[in-house]
């Protein structure tokens, strides 16, 4: 059995490419490697692409979780401004019924006054006219 040269290089390990250069690669080996190394590129390309989308996800998301704080802050901080005008109106309400009873003592008083000194009056003029009639 003869063999040719391209079989005793190859046995050594050494093949010849589609341009007729010595590789030390197996054609297939390397065709295969050339692919490998661009499926890996368009990997790497698509992590990045990837990464770019979640870092922009991410930048949305705490965009939106510090506005929903700020509507948090100030729904609170309104709840608190209604708790606290209802307490004020509740206070000037209590207010206002204790001056309505100071004002209602105060005209009953007034009114007693004014009927003793109707009173008062009318028995002066009983007075006066007892003594101009004799």
């Amino acid at each position: 059995m003869k063999m040719s040269a391209e079989d005793a290089l190859s046995r050594a390990g050494l093949h010849f490419d589609d341009l007729n250069k010595l590789r030390v690669l197996d054609p297939e080996a390397a065709q295969q490697t050339v692919e490998l190394k661009d499926e890996c590129r368009e990997f790497v390309a698509k992590i990045a692409d990837f990464q770019k989308l979640v870092g922009s996800f991410i930048d949305i998301t705490d965009n939106l979780s510090k506005d929903v704080e700020k509507e948090k802050m100030k729904a609170i901080g309104s709840r608190n401004l209604l708790k606290s005008i209802a307490k004020q109106r509740e206070a000037q309400q209590q207010q206002l019924q204790a001056l309505i009873v100071e004002k209602k003592t105060q005209l009953e008083r007034l009114r007693m006054q004014h009927e003793a000194l109707q009173k008062q009056e009318a028995e002066q003029i009983d007075l006066i006219d007892q003594f101009s009639t004799t």
